[in-house]
């Protein structure tokens, strides 16, 4: 049985996930909390080898419905090895990306489905869902200046922005849906004004 809990980090690339999980990451370790943090598609040796096959731009020729058994079949190694015997050891694990990415980019950016994709990763996860979900949203194209300015970018990355549009309004449908588990957040605000309502929202759900 489940003991610890499960938070995920979600948005477009460019939205401040990783500066915005280093900053919960301090603040769960100066409350004594267990915890660990990964990221999907990844988070085991297995995983990252198809993180690495999935977004090589050498693919572009990769058809949606592989991609989409590509990132649940890296997502169903992670649960297994990493995440679900992390959570029964107690401990909060904190997760770059999870499944409402895949209904986001698979299912809307891709336009395989909503109901394709969680019955796909309800598969790949055994119907393990986050406990509390962080949704970072910003314009697209804002989102896509700020990645272009990090990094190379990579095969989805590089997608028109009609596609970042599509999984845009993804992540707003998954909020809409489930207000209860997913914290929307404006990711153009200032990084202490986000970080200081997520571990507002944190504290609620930790003493929960």
């Amino acid at each position: 049985m489940k003991k610890g809990r499960l938070i995920s980090f979600e948005g477009p690339d460019g939205a401040g996930k990783s500066t915005q999980i280093k900053r919960l990451e301090a603040f769960l370790e100066a409350r004594g909390f267990p915890y660990i943090c990964s990221r999907e598609p990844g988070g085991t040796p297995i995983g990252e080898k198809l993180r690495e096959l999935i977004l090589d731009k050498r693919y572009s020729e990769m058809s949606r419905r592989t991609e989409a058994l590509l990132y649940a079949a890296a997502r169903a190694q992670h649960v297994d090895e990493v995440i679900r015997p992390a959570l029964e050891e107690g401990k909060i694990v904190i997760c770059d990306r999870f499944t409402d990415s895949s209904i986001a980019y698979q299912g809307y950016g891709r336009t395989l489905g909503e109901d394709v994709i969680r019955a796909l990763n309800a598969f790949a996860t055994k119907g393990l869902q986050p406990d509390l979900t962080v949704l970072l949203l910003l314009d697209p194209e804002e989102g896509m200046r700020r990645a272009e300015k990090r990094e190379a970018l990579d095969r989805l990355e590089s997608e028109a922005a009609a596609f970042r549009a599509k999984v845009n309004r993804g992540y707003l449908r998954i909020a809409e849906e489930e207000p209860d588990r997913v914290i929307y957040i404006d990711a153009g605000k200032d990084i202490e004004d986000i970080a200081a309502q997520i571990r507002k929202r944190m504290e609620v759900f930790l003493e929960e």
